[in-house]
């Protein structure tokens, strides 16, 4: 997931997709713990997509805090 495409999104959208991305997470990891999970790779993959929506945002959070003062 490009960081571009996750800035399209709503503040909303974000939230949702962390959840969703988090629960993802959880089944990967659980998986892979249990030799069901064929792409190991797609751990780190998910916790970089989880950490970019999370960077957008704190940014998000950012900008409205300098622009409420």
């Amino acid at each position: 997931m490009k960081a571009n495409d996750i800035r399209e999104r709503t503040t909303e959208e974000l939230r949702e997709l962390e959840k969703e991305l988090s629960k993802k997470l959880w089944k990967a990891r659980f998986d892979n713990h249990t030799n069901q999970l064929d792409d190991t790779s797609e751990i780190p993959k998910i916790r970089r997509d989880i950490a970019r929506v999370k960077t957008i945002l704190v940014e998000r959070a950012k900008q409205s805090a300098s622009a409420s003062e």
